[in-house]
């Protein structure tokens, strides 16, 4: 049965992909119904291991050679189930939407397809059993992201934001592949059991790494560590690899919801989760995994504070929501990072397909400062929008709530300087957090309509084949917090005691501090309701006051609003330099030297065809002559040598 979970996927590409051009429409039947098959077994494997089941074991031998061997075989285990139920699901909710929002595209069943190898991809990541097939699914979820991002290839923004991400990940991934070679050299297997079962042969030893004219010796388990731990920053858009993210926008909105709530960028948070006995080894790894996410969650929530683009918005939300999971996995919190990964899903791909709704409504437009009192236009979008808002900024008792404050909680009973400056950073991005979704909100759904006249006469309400999955993301965003509803609120922690076998204990706070836990708690949510007030009062009773500020603010403003100016610098130091040396190798090497070797030939060929030609004149006595000379010169030869 589990084979079934990915194959049902895989097929429906191939047969959108093989016969779509005949399929059309009826291309969405095909990946809704695989799909969602995908789903439903997916479910009763959750139920299975909810029961006490489980399941590790090959499939197929895939290669042997010498001492490697890579075999396909699952792992099916607390953490498989729960992310394959949450991948499946949202999957199948986003499949659907697709529906009316790519209604008329003339690549419709292209779309259908990529979105199923989409899934199919992801699943395989988190179902495998060894690191190789992970690398398998990480880089299929890389090239289904460059299809998909860069869907519309006629549009150049389209087709340069697909190569960016391309790119981008590229830079990640050679660290990962790094990573997963170091962990062959060491261990002599690539197997989960044999690896993590093997950690603790290594502990304390190091690793000679030649710099220069010196060699430096540096602890194996914290290299391996940063080493996979540089693919997660690419594949999860944590600076200084966050910069394809926000682009991935130009992608159709689900495509969008998919990258951002189920697949692509979880996989780093995952990948780190699924190696925490690798990790749990290495301090220095924690160390460094908490502070880029604490820092990417506070640097990506400054730039959604001035973003127009509606998308954009919420693309930079999804990084800085990641920051908090890494942040989480950087204290050994790893239950609290994946419960934060499974509700974000819901409300992130509830965000992004509602933002669709509004894009579909509008005609295509995304600036929020053309919108404004869309909120009678579109009350079902709307609606949902807000329960989705309201759960990213941690209001309860929506899903959000639970699982970030668990993450600040965790944070703050760190105790330790390291823990509080990661609550420090993880309380400011909150605040921002529900600063920015409700300007959003505002400026979108509230006050005077700034819609205009062309887009304001097709106003209207999307279909229901986008609208239901709107509603049933709500459910979701609405109730998934109470898997782990602390006991510190009269609940049992399900989902802690759930992964409890994959984590153990880590290093998270244990529990009996429930009054502590309790006024934490409210400290968060008087953060949350400060942020949306500020914004109720700065877009809904000072409509004039962003402006001014953002005058005042002069150059502050300026670099938020351009990211921190993140583009220019790297195009300072990568891209224009790069420019720079492929024109010099095209104008001098290419033009000059290859070119000038293969045209120097042929003028050399040239120049003695010229003179040898001087010598066929056409008339006998001179080739007579020639024969005579030539017989005299071989005479002398054997005559006289």
């Amino acid at each position: 049965m589990h084979i079934l979970i990915p194959l049902l996927p895989l097929l429906a590409f191939v047969v959108n992909g093989l016969f779509g051009k005949w399929l059309k429409t009826r291309a969405a039947a095909v990946s809704i119904g695989a799909v969602a098959g995908s789903c439903v077994l997916s479910l009763i494997t959750l139920g299975r291991v909810l029961s006490g089941e489980t399941f590790y074991g090959t499939v197929y031998e895939w290669i042997s050679s010498g001492d490697f061997r890579a075999s396909i075989g699952f792992n099916i285990d607390p953490l498989t189930a729960a992310m394959i139920a949450m991948v499946t699901l949202v999957a199948s909710l986003i499949h659907i939407y697709s529906i009316g929002y790519m209604h008329g595209d003339k690549g419709f069943a292209r779309f259908f397809a990529y979105l199923s190898l989409f899934t199919f991809s992801m699943l395989i990541l988190v179902m495998a059993d060894n690191f190789l097939l992970l690398y398998v699914g990480w880089e299929a979820v890389g090239l289904c992201s460059y299809l998909l991002i860069g869907f519309w290839y006629e549009k150049k923004s389209a087709s340069d934001a697909g190569k960016k991400a391309f790119v981008v990940n590229r830079i990640g991934d050679f660290g990962f592949g790094l990573g997963i070679m170091l962990i062959f050299y060491t261990f002599r297997t690539l197997d989960y059991h044999e690896v993590f079962g093997a950690v603790q042969t290594i502990v304390g030893q190091t690793l000679s790494i030649p710099l220069y004219v010196t060699t430096i010796q540096a602890d194996l388990t914290t290299v391996i560590c940063l080493l996979l731990f540089v693919g997660a920053v690419g594949k999860s858009a944590q600076f200084p690899l966050h910069v394809w993210l926000p682009d991935a926008m130009e992608g159709p909105t689900p495509v969008s919801a998919l990258i951002h709530a189920a697949t692509m960028v979880t996989a780093g948070v995952y990948m780190v989760a699924r190696a925490n006995p690798l990790f749990s080894e290495s301090s220095t790894a924690l160390m460094v995994v908490g502070c880029v996410g604490g820092f990417t969650a506070f640097f990506a929530a400054t730039i959604g504070l001035a973003q127009n683009d509606i998308k954009r918005v919420l693309a930079y939300s999804t990084v800085s929501q990641l920051g908090y999971m890494f942040l989480a996995l950087g204290i050994g919190a790893y239950t609290a990072a994946i419960f934060h990964l499974l509700t974000h899903a819901f409300f992130k791909a509830l965000l992004f397909l509602g933002s669709g709704s509004v894009i579909h409504a509008m005609s295509g437009e995304q600036d929020m400062r053309k919108m404004g009192g869309l909120r009678d236009k579109i009350p079902w979008t709307y609606g949902t929008f807000v329960v989705a808002a309201l759960a990213i900024s941690g209001i309860p008792p929506l899903a959000g709530f639970f699982s970030k404050d668990e993450i600040l909680w965790q944070a703050y009973s760190h105790g330790t300087n390291y823990g509080a400056v990661l609550y420090l950073l993880g309380a400011s991005a909150a605040l921002m957090t529900a600063f920015y979704m409700f300007r959003l909100v505002f400026m979108t759904f509230h006050g005077k309509s700034r819609v205009e006249t062309k887009a304001a006469r097709h106003l209207h309400e999307s279909p229901w084949s986008m609208v239901g999955p709107l509603v049933a993301l709500a459910v979701f965003s609405a109730i998934a917090g109470f898997a782990g509803l602390p006991e510190a609120w009269g609940g049992g922690n399900w989902i802690h005691h759930f992964l409890g076998p994959v984590f153990g204990h880590g290093h998270e706070a244990a529990g009996g501090a429930t009054h502590l836990e309790r006024m934490m708690a409210g400290v968060s949510v008087v953060i949350a309701l400060a942020g949306i007030g500020l914004a109720a009062f700065m877009y809904l009773v000072s409509p004039w006051l962003p402006g001014k500020l953002a005058s005042g603010l002069g150059g502050l403003y300026r670099a938020v609003l351009n990211k921190w100016y993140m583009d220019e610098i790297y195009d300072f130091l990568f891209v224009n330099p790069g420019k720079r040396f492929a024109t010099f190798l095209w104008e001098f090497v290419d033009a000059w030297v290859i070119d000038g070797i293969v045209n120097g030939t042929a003028g050399i060929s040239n120049f003695f065809g010229e003179r040898i030609r001087k010598f066929h004149t056409g008339h006998v006595e001179n080739y007579a002559l020639f024969m005579v000379t030539g017989v005299v010169i071989i005479l002398g030869f054997y005559l006289f040598a």
